[in-house]
């Protein structure tokens, strides 16, 4: 199976992919990108069987970016998987924290090292495409100067040192990756869906949907709303529901077809659980 990823090989991505396919496929194949609309690109021109792309994260909140990729490909969610994030600060070996005069990582990344980052004072922070492609560029170009911000799995592969190890603000940090295809299998015992739409310009709009949605017990975990380009002050919603009973689903969503606009169900899925702390 070839999973496209954003990222190279040791980046967290590589590592929800191997976790999330890994249990049933086998040995996973990766299509490595530089960016998550080349991901997207990769699956839907089927160039990838499959990819693996981030979508939220505990700190750093929601990759509003990759929601408009979901309409812009139309591609199927086909489950989720959840990953504990630690960071760490690597360098080559022999370097130590007094000798850095660069960090660089990827941007989220950054965002969820923020507290620790300004403890190192005169160290310039800059962003970068991926945490594994900062590790590997330290290591290839002997940069003695730098350090980067990505996994252990990453310190391993290009051969670096951990200086400081979990160096993210909030130790409960998780980030929640969407498996993508783009003619999937109907997953059979499903219990999860992702859904988008719009709502008319009228008092209690949203309120009524999601009275819907709780009438009839289906669990509302996520909801995003992001602006509709063009339209100024008119919101797409991006909602996350889970049900016990598939019917209450079912019966849910046609009840909701009648007060909302452009219903998209962009994939219907086995929930994902958090991992254990470690």
């Amino acid at each position: 199976m070839k999973v496209a990823i954003q990222g190279i090989a040791g980046a967290f991505h590589d590592e929800a992919a191997r976790k999330f396919f890994g249990r049933t496929t086998g040995d996973v194949h990766l299509a490595e990108c530089e960016t998550f609309s080349l991901l997207c690109e990769r699956v839907d021109s089927g160039e990838a069987d499959c990819g693996i792309m981030a979508i939220e994260n505990t700190i750093a909140g929601s990759l509003l970016q990759n929601y408009s990729y979901l309409d812009r490909f139309r591609l199927k969610i086909t489950g989720e998987i959840y990953l504990r994030i630690k960071m760490n600060l690597m360098a080559l070996p022999g370097v130590g924290i007094k000798d850095l005069k660069y960090v660089f990582s990827h941007p989220i990344a950054l965002r969820q090292c923020a507290e620790y980052l300004d403890t190192l004072r005169g160290v310039i922070v800059s962003e970068a495409e991926d945490t594994a492609e900062s590790a590997k560029k330290i290591s290839e170009q002997r940069i003695a100067d730098t350090a980067a911000v990505a996994g252990e799995e990453a310190a391993r592969m290009y051969g670096l040192e951990i200086l400081a190890a979990g160096i993210e603000t909030v130790k409960q940090n998780y980030t929640r990756f969407i498996a993508l295809s783009k003619n999937p299998e109907a997953v059979a015992d499903a219990d999860k869906a992702s859904l988008s739409f719009g709502l008319r310009h009228q008092p209690g709009a949203l309120a009524e949907v999601l009275s819907i949605f709780a009438g009839r017990g289906v669990n509302l975990t996520k909801i995003q709303s992001i602006p509709i380009l063009g339209q100024p002050y008119r919101y797409t919603f991006y909602v996350d529901v889970e049900w016990a009973a598939r019917s209450d689903f079912d019966a849910s969503i046609a009840e909701v077809l009648r007060h909302v606009v452009g219903l998209s169900v962009y994939g219907e899925y086995k929930k994902g659980e958090l991992p254990s702390e470690s």
